[in-house]
This record gives structure tokens, C-alpha cells and sequence, in this order.
């Protein structure tokens, strides 16, 4: 859990859905302690939080996602923490025995009920279970030196006024 490289203001989770049901692990330290929450954690310098929220899902569930809509940012004076809808790609849900003791995959509305899942956990799942869409990733290269880019956006609507 220990890791020097970690920039602790700065923060990412995702909610990962599989056949009706979501991916949660019950955390073993701080304020989330015992609770059932979506993985995530800090994001390590050099690292976008993109590639953070691949790696922290592989260390803490060994399952390997892909990250799609952010869905949701807390921010404050002293961090911010972006979530991200992230797609099933492969793997067998496992503790990693640190940050969690446990991971499995719950219905959702079973999870939405429950007394142990926190409510800014359960926000995010109704966030990646609604009929919007989120922020969704956009390509832009840019034209600084500071690349790679990552650019969100609104989805656009047409000019029949469907979401796109």
C-alpha cells in the first residue's frame, strides 16, 4: 500500500459492470474500512490516470479494464478524485490481501441496498447505470510538449437532436 512514487492529490476509481452486477472490494484501512467501495487509488507521477486506474484495478482485483466515460469528480483544495466507467476486459476477481480482504461481483441493486456499499460509492454505480453519458474521451493531440493528452468532453448533440 506503501509507495513513494504516489501523488496523493491526486486520485481515480472506476465502476466496472459484467452481466448486471458490479465489482466491489471491502477496504481494510481508513474511513472505508470494512466497506464494500470501487477500486481505485493514486495516481503515481508519470502516470495518467487512465493507465492509474489499469494498474490499480490489476493490484487490487487482478482484473484488467479499460477505461471509458468519466463519470464522476470530487475535488477539494487539497485533491481531486476522477471516476471512471472502465469496461470488463479479462481476469478472475481476487483480493490483493493489502487494500482489500475481498472482491466480488454483486447484482446491482443488491449493492444499491446494502448498509456496508458507502453512498458516494452507490452514486457512482447510479451515475454508470443512468441513461446519460458522462464525459467521454475524445481524440486531441495537441500541440505543446506537454503530450499526452486526454480530452473529455460532453457528448454532442446532432442536428436531429439525438445524443451521439
Amino acid at each position: 500500500m506503501s509507495n513513494k512514487n504516489a501523488n496523493w492529490g491526486q486520485s481515480v476509481a472506476g465502476v466496472v459492470i459484467k452481466d448486471n452486477k458490479v465489482l466491489l472490494a471491502r477496504h481494510t484501512y481508513g474511513n472505508g474500512k470494512g466497506m464494500l467501495i470501487i477500486p481505485g487509488g493514486y495516481v503515481n507521477y508519470g502516470e495518467t490516470p487512465q493507465q492509474a486506474l489499469k494498474r490499480e484495478y490489476m493490484e487490487e482485483t487482478n482484473i484488467e479494464v479499460e477505461p471509458q466515460n468519466i463519470i464522476g469528480i470530487r475535488f477539494n483544495m487539497h485533491d481531486w478524485y476522477i471516476v471512471f466507467c472502465a469496461e470488463y476486459v479479462s481476469g478472475k476477481e481476487q483480493s490483493d490481501g493489502d487494500e482489500n480482504s475481498e472482491v466480488l461481483w454483486l447484482d446491482i441493486e443488491h449493492a444499491l441496498s446494502r448498509d456496508d456499499v458507502p453512498e458516494l460509492t452507490k452514486k457512482m454505480i447510479e451515475s454508470a447505470t443512468s441513461n446519460q453519458y458522462g464525459l467521454r474521451f475524445e481524440d486531441y493531440n495537441g500541440n505543446t510538449k506537454h503530450a499526452p493528452y486526454s480530452l473529455y468532453t460532453v457528448p454532442s448533440q446532432s442536428l436531429s437532436g439525438k445524443r451521439q
